[in-house]
């Protein structure tokens, strides 16, 4: 018999509907539910694609033993995290503070009001001698310890959320100045933590970091690095060395295109393979503004290949895109995306042998079987696109493909409208440029409320009942920033409207999110069924960047292109609460470093007669980024008009010597 997860919209919780367990959606119902029957409750979250979440449901959930135990010792509440993002962070941070390994699932044991007194992540059905105490016993000691020591209980979840209260602003506070040297700090400390020989900047699990390569790219770009060589090669090292490693190793599918989740090792070599559209934006955007800079023609084809992703796998502009594809495969992680010798052996026939010596690295521990990678050389560059392809062209006949979560998530499809503005000017393509245009209007027509409240989540023809989180909003409006800056390259007159409706999110997020007393961003909107139990601010970026960095972008940009005071001095604002953040945890804050370099950089506006548009885009497709507003204006003739910040505007005869002014000083 089904649990009351049957009738959720969420794929993830729908996984969860045949279990034994009595799982509950996350709402009011199961916490009055554990106040009547005095029961601790477990919440448990996760998302579609996530393995480790199939491994312990498979293990443990679809056990009736261990079902019958969670049935009768607690609550038990099933949460998807792309569904409530704040839940899943509030307890996400609560189990970090527990000093325990914090990831997916995520498990989190609270009293009858939500207050997490203890918490972890994946927990074996048994023991298997690696420190990890098996569920069952986890279960039984917390139902034992429920009983006997509830008092102490109540404690330690009252001290958990003064905790999590007092960590909103700690980090922000005491500093109430800003100075651009740290910049330069930022820049040199992220750097050290740089891995030389294999990129990236951690060691194993390895994560993709495209908010400090961003960071990076945008102080190559300012006066302070270019004028110190020893750092501006560091900074540039530190930038290729990642990228080119990441576009080489099995964190990105050389096959399909796309990247990943992570690599579980230090060299890139493995991944851990599910595949989320807010990752694939993050770094389709990153790499199409180190393509610019570089000219490099492996992140060309990265970019390509994401893109041909993106729209084929993952929806299309005028629907929006899908949030995830699964890891598992048939029953095996990264089944699909592995070949085994005797299936490369039937697809590429005699070229098998050179293609497995130049391409290949071994699934560990399964010996059998080969995730292709890039071989650096490029001397067969060219062979190994056209082996790809093959290789491509047979596992699309496949009959089953990876499982597809098709909620369509704001935040994250925001995140897509930007990477499809900086993929356009990159490859110089205006068919991007109007993708971008479909999926803003699809965000626009099928992502606001009757009353034009942003919501977080769409499910094909119904909407989540949960009102737009911070990241929901900040993203859409980044996103429509950034197209605003280019939309004249496909409709004259066009960024206007793009720029108010920017400007319409800020001013809701001001009203709706804005801490009056302290500065920031709160992450949940007023009025939020069933709020996790501490209204949480983020400001370092995880996966995708806080919503608190992605407001200080907003306003640099709205500052700038509409001359309101009102946005220059919420950028000042928010420009102090980074002061601290920046000398404690630079590499936690890339997203809003960024902001702050191209800020102090210079953004600027270019007025160009309609006819030399092409020509202006197209320079710009071989510039480094930098955040440019072109507006087409009708009656210059040949004449291009330059404004950067309030001085006057200076003239130039083409665009040529406007973009030689621009980025060769």
């Amino acid at each position: 018999m089904p649990n009351l997860l049957a009738k959720e919209s969420s794929l993830y919780l729908r996984q969860h509907a045949h279990q034994s367990v009595n799982w509950m959606p996350w709402g009011c119902d199961a916490f009055e539910k554990a106040d009547q029957e005095d029961k601790p409750v477990l919440v448990s979250i996760g998302y579609s694609s996530c393995h480790w979440c199939k491994v312990m449901s498979e293990e443990s959930f679809e056990d009736d033993y261990i079902s019958s135990i969670m049935n009768r010792h607690f609550i038990c509440i099933k949460v998807d995290r792309e569904e409530r993002p704040d839940v899943d962070q509030t307890y996400m941070d609560a189990v970090r503070l527990f000093n325990q390994t914090a990831g997916w699932p995520l498990h989190a044991f609270c009293l009858p009001d939500g207050k997490p007194f203890w918490g972890g992540t994946y927990f074996p059905k048994e023991d298997l001698g690696q420190g990890i105490a098996p569920w069952p016993l986890v279960l039984v000691r917390i139902s034992e310890h429920y009983r006997r020591a509830k008092p102490e209980l109540v404690e330690n979840g009252q001290n958990m959320i003064a905790n999590l209260k007092h960590a909103n602003d700690v980090d922000t506070s005491g500093e109430k100045t800003w100075n651009n040297s740290l910049l330069l700090q930022a820049s040199e400390e992220i750097c050290e933590k740089h891995d030389a020989e294999h990129g990236g900047f951690t060691q194993a699990p390895k994560f993709p970091s495209p908010m400090k390569i961003d960071f990076l790219l945008a102080m190559a770009e300012s006066q302070s690095v270019r004028s110190n060589q020893e750092l501006s090669d560091k900074v540039n090292f530190c930038i290729t060395r990642t990228l080119d490693s990441m576009a080489q190793g099995g964190l990105f599918d050389q096959v399909g295109g796309g990247f990943f989740r992570y690599s579980v090792d230090r060299e890139w070599k493995m991944p851990h393979f599910e595949k989320m559209l807010c990752d694939n934006a993050l770094l389709l955007s990153t790499y199409s503004k180190a393509y610019r800079k570089y000219q490099k023609p492996a992140y060309r084809i990265v970019v390509e290949k994401t893109l041909r992703w993106l729209l084929h796998e993952m929806g299309e502009p005028s629907l929006g895109f899908c949030s995830t594809l699964s890891a598992d495969y048939e029953g095996k992680e990264g089944g699909y995306y592995l070949w085994e010798q005797k299936t490369l052996q039937d697809v590429l026939g005699d070229d098998c042998k050179e293609f497995i010596a130049l391409n290949q690295l071994h699934s560990q521990p399964d010996e059998t079987c080969y995730l292709p990678k890039k071989n650096p050389s490029e001397k067969n560059q060219k062979r190994n696109e056209n082996w790809f392809e093959i290789l491509l062209q047979a596992r699309e006949k496949r009959l089953v493909h990876p499982e597809k979560d098709e909620k369509r998530v704001t935040a994250w499809n925001a995140l897509a409208l930007r990477a499809l503005v900086d993929s356009s000017i990159a490859l110089g393509r205006k068919d991007l440029l109007e993708k971008a245009f479909l999926l803003a209007e699809w965000m626009k027509s099928n992502l606001l409320d009757e009353d034009g409240g942003v919501l977080s989540v769409r499910y094909g023809d119904q909407t989540s009942a949960n009102p737009g989180f911070l990241d929901d909003h900040a993203f859409w409006a980044e996103g429509l920033l950034a197209l605003a800056a280019t939309s004249e390259w496909v409709e004259e007159g066009s960024s206007r409207r793009f720029l108010d409706d920017a400007e319409s999110l800020a001013r809701k997020i001001l009203e709706n999110f804005k801490d009056e007393q302290n500065t920031g961003y709160y992450f949940p909107p007023e009025g939020l069924e069933c709020p996790a139990p501490s209204k949480k601010k983020f400001w370092f970026d995880n996966a995708v960047p806080a919503g608190n960095s992605s407001m200080i972008r907003v306003f640099s940009a709205l500052a700038v292109q509409t001359g309101k005071e009102l946005w220059n001095t919420e950028y000042r604002k928010a420009l102090t609460s980074y002061s601290s953040l920046a000398r404690k945890a630079p590499y936690g804050i890339g997203h809003a470093l960024t902001a702050i370099a191209e800020h102090e950089t210079g953004l600027c506006s270019i007025e160009v007669d309609p006819t030399d548009i092409d020509s202006l885009m197209n320079g710009l497709s071989k510039k480094p980024y930098r955040p440019i507003f072109a507006i087409s204006q009708e009656g210059l003739g040949s004449k291009l008009a330059l404004k950067a910040g309030k001085a006057n505007p200076q003239a130039f005869e083409s665009c040529d010597s406007l973009l030689s002014a621009l980025f060769d000083k």
